[in-house]
């Protein structure tokens, strides 16, 4: 663990990536506190330019813009981490289960991965929400949803490839059950590549609920970074900082996280440890 750390820490991009983190949570975190009250709230004139009134200026409708991203910063962040943990589960269930089972159970649900991953995520997504309706909740488990393929077939290719081996091996001789041995001695052997993927796969839900919310196919009373592209798009020639703002968080978000999934990836993969 402690040589893992010191690993990632010689990776220079990714300290750089995880502190531009960290300082995005922060600000999520304080967002009641830096701006209290309703980011929707209408604080001033429409269309004020930065470093005027206001840090960031104003919207079409006269809200101010720093409150609205410290406040979409939240939901952007929750959508994204939420959506992630869900998909993570079930990808890990199904790919551990077709892994270490294999034969017939392991055909049935890799063809049911694949049917999930023929279809295009992104439209998938949209249909999903546009059928349960435009909410949060639809949001998450709409990405979660289209997300999950990817770690089911990580976790099958760890799991077949641990359960041949003699510690494996070993546990079935004692008698040891399938769950105890899955959960007691293989997943916590493929932690690494969960971790490195989970953290990537954060990166690309908070792209989707961008373009969710860009497209109007989300909660219309909760802010978020989408909604505020979404709604400066009509004026981008002549109020270029409503879109800009918003826009550049999730750029410096995305590539962080990105950035710290590859310092993970140095880190924890046993595979890169002797280069």
């Amino acid at each position: 663990m402690k040589s893992g750390i010191l690993r990632f820490l010689r990776h220079r991009p990714a300290v750089a990536g995880l502190a531009l983190l960290l300082a995005v949570v922060l600000a999520a975190a304080l967002a009641g506190v830096i701006y209290p009250g309703d980011p929707f709230s209408i604080v001033g004139k429409p269309f004020q330019p930065p470093l005027s009134e206001h840090l960031l200026g104003t919207d079409s409708l006269g809200r101010d813009l720093a409150a609205g991203l410290l406040h979409g910063a939240r939901t952007t962040l929750l959508v994204g981490v939420v959506a992630t943990v869900i998909a993570s589960v079930v990808g890990i269930t199904i790919g551990g289960l077709a892994g270490y089972f294999g034969g017939r159970l392991d055909s049935l649900l890799m063809r049911f991965t694949e049917l999930f991953q023929t279809i295009p995520f992104f439209l998938f997504a949209i249909l999903l929400v546009a059928v349960l309706g435009a909410s949060i909740r639809s949001v998450i488990f709409a990405i979660a949803v289209v997300s999950w393929p990817p770690m089911a077939r990580l976790v099958r290719g760890e799991f077949m490839a641990m359960r041949n081996r003699e510690f494996v091996q070993a546990c079935v001789s004692l008698g040891m059950g399938h769950t105890r041995i899955i959960l007691v001695h293989i997943l916590p052997n493929t932690l690494s590549s969960i971790i490195v993927t989970g953290s990537l796969m954060v990166a690309t839900a908070i792209l989707i609920e961008s373009g969710l919310s860009f497209l109007g196919l989300s909660d219309a009373n909760t802010m978020s970074w989408g909604f505020i592209i979404g709604s400066g798009r009509t004026v981008l020639r002549t109020a270029w900082w409503i879109c800009a703002a918003p826009g550049l968080a999730i750029l410096l978000t995305v590539m962080a996280i990105n950035l710290v999934g590859d310092g993970l990836n140095d880190a924890l993969n046993p595979r890169l440890r002797s280069l």
